[in-house]
């Protein structure tokens, strides 16, 4: 049995202008920033600040460009002390070095800024990110909730795992985030060490749609436990925002949360997702698929996917290796590469 995934409508029609409008974000560095568990306001002021000027600077607009980073580089200097003392007494002096750090990278942002120079505007600002982003993920203290016991013989990642896709025709690289999909997340890590994954193929392809893999060879369709000898089954796991933990074996549509945006959308080319069978929503064991985000076909928060899937994490780097992909292709094997402390084999 392929695991199957909800399809598309063929068509979007005139109906599509009264449908939510959606996530906008679509960076994967921003969706794993803005899905850490973490209450830092001033630190994600700035982030959130520097995030906006994507649309002044595809309009050229420079002055407002410049001036968005002086009154960034303005909250840093007023609120740098208290944004330290938010951080454990352990990690005050790391912290302190980085938002310095982040100081000098601001003053080269505004230059940047000033020369109207666009390529190393987003170098700079890329730059500042990674150091916010840096910042805001030593703020994460233990994992924010429990999982419920009826799952606890299923491994799960209490944080997050960096892993190197090699496929046929490359690498590509994904963060796995355990924080709002523990269960999902700590399955794909857990199979990925014990090579489950290497040497299988892409078993569906579709253009602007997906690539899935994760379907052994012989009878099963998933992974079958060499203790229990039966098939492991991984329920789905949605975290919405404002909600202490995930919702598990509920669409968004069973819990009548029509217009929510789950805390990791479909909406980055690349995103992880976790496959289940049309029959039930908790029979996914082992096959998951790369979400190939086409904004015209399936623009974020309108893909149909969110709510209905559980999306654990996204490839950061290797897109052009992305582009390439067919159902020609497949996976040579899946390394963690960090983040292996993370996962626990059960409750």
């Amino acid at each position: 049995m392929l695991l199957a995934l909800l399809l598309l409508a063929p068509a979007y029609g005139p109906a599509l202008a009264a449908l939510p409008p959606g996530n906008a974000i679509s960076d994967p560095t921003a969706l794993l920033r803005n899905a850490l568990p973490i209450q830092a306001s001033d630190l994600q002021d700035l982030q959130h600040r520097l995030e906006a000027t994507s649309d002044d600077l595809r309009a050229k607009r420079w002055n407002a460009l410049l001036g968005a980073v002086r009154r960034s580089q303005s909250l840093l200097a007023s609120r740098q002390e208290a944004m330290v003392n938010n951080f454990p007494d352990t990690d005050r002096d790391a912290a302190g070095t980085l938002l310095s750090k982040l100081g000098d990278q601001l003053e080269t942002l505004a230059g940047t800024a000033e020369q109207q120079n666009r390529d190393a505007f987003l170098a700079a600002r890329r730059q500042a990110l990674a150091t916010i982003g840096a910042a805001e993920a030593m703020l994460v203290g233990p994992f924010p909730y429990a999982i419920p016991e009826s799952f606890a013989d299923l491994p799960r990642l209490l944080g997050r795992a960096t892993v190197q896709l090699t496929t046929t025709k490359g690498d590509l690289t994904a963060v796995v985030d355990g924080y709002n999909a523990p269960l999902t997340a700590g399955a794909f890590v857990d199979l990925a060490q014990r090579g489950f994954y290497d040497g299988l193929p892409f078993i569906r392809a579709e253009d602007f749609y997906v690539l899935q893999t994760g379907d052994p060879s012989g009878p099963a369709d998933g992974f079958i436990d060499p203790t229990t000898k039966l098939e492991r089954h991984v329920p789905l796991e949605i975290r919405v925002p404002g909600e202490k933990a995930p919702f598990y074996n509920q669409t968004f549509e069973d819990l009548g949360m029509f217009k929510a945006e789950p805390v990791l959308p479909f909406s980055s080319k690349g995103t992880l997702g976790w496959a289940h069978s049309d029959e039930a929503l908790d029979d996914g064991s082992s096959q998951f698929f790369l979400f190939l985000f086409e904004p015209e076909l399936t623009p974020a928060g309108l893909n149909l996917i969110d709510g209905r899937y559980a999306a654990f994490g996204y490839v950061v780097d290797g897109f052009d290796v992305l582009e390439e992909l067919t159902a020609d292709d497949g996976i040579v094997r899946i390394r963690v590469l960090e983040g292996a402390e993370n996962l626990q084999a059960h409750g």
